[in-house]
């Protein structure tokens, strides 16, 4: 009914700007909108206090840019938004579509629940720039490389923005703290994860809309020259835009808009943005790629189990393999919740191709601590690495953790930064195993855990095997 309060359910849109949903709601209501979010346990749990710590200051952001009139609830969604829409006397939900497992099953539930109660709920928009599941190839299938997918997108993008909606009127009603989010979290620990306390980062970003829109700003100096910088992780030269678009502080359409050009630089981060909706839509039409290899020969690749694996997996975990860049990756995570792009391929590939342990099992620790952590892009990212995903022969690509230093992170700037033990220890030593040798060598910085040539033939040894065996079985 027109001018009745309408409510809108952030989920993966915590913004004003260029939000469909909200402003479809706002328009259904001639302005009086309740604002809700909803902490719900089965999102919440597998996160570690850096993730919901960051959503945390997102929606206090959020909160803030409409005055103080989020309506915080916990509990079951659909249950939820039932409550809220007595309260105010609701008749018409909005939200952003999600497209992740999960999120359509929620979504569906809480469509048809509402429904029987007279409700409807109208999802909107999604939070990308081309919705999963449109892009096919020319025969109608799905695109099962993202090379197929990226001429598709091309055509499908659009770039248009919308503005904040204005004049709206936000209704109140009784919410609970968002502390309680935090208290929410980390219920799903997994039993492999490393003995050691759960502390929130010394160093997390900025979070929520604003902080946004002055970064987007920023790298607009910066992104002509992203090809080649983003590789160098001792450089600040990649946008950190990510955690904005996982919790939807922007929309992929404004940092498309905003950074619009022709350099090569703009085209190789437009391309960035192109790979994370790629994944979204593998996701989508396949959500067993969540936890299980996509190439099904690939399922029958060994790792290693048991306490062998998890004493390896925790000093990986820590940054104690005495690989100094996977470790000063792994030590970046934990200090910030974050981590370099490069260095997330380069600790990966290490976890599982030189020790020998399910890419599964890594991506639960990403997922635990990244503040950008985003189901499709951390599950497909860690599946590419391992070569169980969309790349068709990945396996063969093992990342030399030394090489790679000495080409990406030649002055030792990265590694200085991360591992304080090797800061008196000058490049080219203090990026080989074990930090150096000889009268270079730190003392206090652990040994190399494994001889890397040997672990990498080990590696194509059940690469070989796995393939032999798929053979066999069919």
């Amino acid at each position: 009914m027109p001018g009745a309060t309408t409510i809108i359910w952030f989920r993966r849109d915590l913004r004003l700007h260029d939000n469909p949903a909200l402003l479809e709601a706002v328009r259904a209501s001639d302005g009086d909108v309740a604002a809700l979010f909803v902490i719900d346990h089965v999102f919440v749990a597998p996160s570690g206090p850096a993730r919901t710590r960051y959503l945390h200051q997102t929606l206090d952001a959020l909160n803030d840019s409409i005055d103080g009139a989020l309506i915080v609830r916990r509990g079951e969604p659909s249950e939820e938004l039932a409550r809220l829409a007595r309260e105010l006397d609701v008749r018409q939900v909005f939200a952003t579509g999600d497209f992740g497992p999960r999120g359509r099953h929620r979504d569906e539930h809480v469509r048809n629940e509402l429904a029987r109660l007279g409700l409807s709920v109208n999802y909107v928009d999604s939070p990308y720039v081309v919705a999963p599941g449109i892009i096919t190839t020319k025969t109608g299938t799905p695109c099962r490389v993202f090379g197929a997918f990226q001429r598709g997108w091309h055509e499908h993008a659009t770039t248009g923005t919308l503005p904040a909606p204005s004049g709206v009127r936000w209704r109140r009603a009784r919410s609970v703290s968002l502390g309680e989010l935090d208290e929410g979290s980390g219920q799903r620990r997994p039993s492999f994860f490393p003995d050691v306390a759960d502390d929130l980062p010394p160093h997390l970003a900025p979070a929520g809309e604003q902080a946004g829109l002055r970064l987007l700003k920023g790298f607009d100096d910066l992104v002509d020259d992203y090809e080649e910088a983003r590789n160098l992780p001792g450089r600040d030269a990649t946008s950190r835009l990510s955690p904005f678009l996982r919790y939807g502080a922007l929309h992929p359409r404004q940092v498309l808009s905003a950074l619009d050009g022709t350099s090569t630089g703009r085209a190789t981060f437009r391309s960035e943005v192109c790979w994370r909706e790629f994944y979204a839509d593998v996701m989508y039409r396949q959500p067993n790629s969540a936890w299980q290899s996509l190439q099904p020969a690939m399922r029958q690749l060994r790792w290693d189990t048991g306490a062998l694996a998890e004493e390896r997996f925790a000093l990986w975990a820590n940054g104690q393999t005495g690989f100094p860049l996977v470790d000063a990756g792994m030590r970046q995570l934990l200090s910030e919740g974050w981590m370099h792009n490069r260095v997330r391929m380069i600790t990966a590939s290490f976890l599982v191709k030189h020790l020998h342990v399910d890419w599964r099992w890594g991506a639960k620790w990403f997922m635990w601590h990244l503040i950008d952590g985003d189901l499709a892009s951390n599950q497909h990212g860690w599946q590419w690495v391992a070569g169980t995903g969309t790349d068709p022969s990945p396996f063969h690509r093992i990342f030399n953790p030394t090489l790679q230093a000495t080409r990406f992170d030649p002055q030792g700037t990265y590694v200085h930064r991360y591992v304080p033990e090797l800061r008196s220890v000058p490049a080219p030593q203090c990026l080989e195993p074990g930090g150096g040798t000889g009268m270079l060598r730190a003392s206090d910085y652990p040994f190399a855990m494994i001889d890397a040539a040997l672990e990498r033939d080990e590696a194509l040894s059940r690469f070989h095997d796995a393939r032999e065996r798929a053979r066999v079985a069919s």
